[in-house]
């Protein structure tokens, strides 16, 4: 990958793992719009990588509370704390992504094979999820924070959240959009958005790292390590100016980026 490649690759993915714009769509549409050829899913997993490290920087101080409070739990049996509770709703709505990842994973590499099949299957969701999200912010009552989120919610969001393995759902937008339709605030819809990512950012990493350790192709580590990092830099950036400012801006700018986005892929 030339040196570009990996920069221009490494912004897009910063700026759209955590705004509800599809990052992977963005990774898939990024080559294809300038000419290169499709990354394959390795760098796209070390980007999502650096993605990982930024909103675990960031969330450091509530990580803490949290998985000392998790352990806490396992040693008591009981839930005790409502940071436990919320550490637990986490480890509950990863369970549908583990489930349904791997099938859903086939279709997405068989969809990567076709460029017009992929790049209308992104106009398609970009627009749907898109109006769905625009929905769900004006008649969501967005009364509660993540912590009255409940059992069932976050199953649902969990299974909002394996929907998004399909190009241009964006799966932060997914879950803040189940969020805000069970009634969450535009910020904690996107807290529990952010934390969620955590372990599912975190096993389909571990699950490429593992095949690309046992691959006997060429792995430019390098292009991996600088993709790693820059975006990194670029996701930290993004989720403090996404969270300090959501509650004002709300999702429309999103919503109509996703619906031009959506026209022109159509039209060319």
């Amino acid at each position: 990958m030339e040196a570009t490649q990996i920069l221009l690759l490494s912004i897009v993915q910063g700026l759209t793992e955590f705004l509800p714009i599809s990052s992977s769509g963005h990774l898939i549409l990024t080559p294809l719009l300038f000419g290169h050829e499709l990354q394959g899913l390795a760098f796209d997993v070390a980007v999502h990588l650096g993605t990982l490290g930024a909103v675990v920087l960031y969330f450091r101080g509530e990580l803490l509370v949290m998985t000392t409070a998790l352990v806490d739990s396992l040693k008591t049996r009981r839930i005790a704390t409502p940071d436990a509770e919320l550490a637990w709703m986490i480890v509950l709505a990863s369970i549908p992504v583990v489930l349904l990842g791997l099938p859903l994973k086939s279709l997405l590499e068989l969809l990567r094979e076709n460029d017009r099949l992929i790049a209308l299957v992104i106009a398609g969701t970009t627009i749907g999820f898109g109006l769905l999200l625009w929905i769900a912010d004006l008649r969501g009552s967005r009364a509660w924070d993540e912590y009255r989120l409940g059992w069932k919610g976050a199953l649902l969001i969990g299974l909002f959240q394996a929907i998004a393995i399909i190009p241009g759902t964006s799966r932060s937008g997914i879950t803040i959009t189940a969020g805000l339709l069970l009634g969450l605030t535009r910020k904690a819809a996107s807290r529990f958005s952010f934390l969620l990512a955590i372990p599912t950012i975190l096993m389909a990493g571990g699950l490429e790292t593992r095949q690309l350790i046992r691959s006997a192709d060429p792995v430019d580590w390098s292009a991996l390590w600088l993709g790693g990092l820059l975006s990194f830099i670029v996701a930290y950036l993004t989720i403090r100016f996404f969270l300090d400012f959501i509650e004002k801006i709300g999702m429309l700018p999103f919503v109509l980026y996703r619906f031009l986005l959506g026209a022109l892929i159509l039209v060319f």
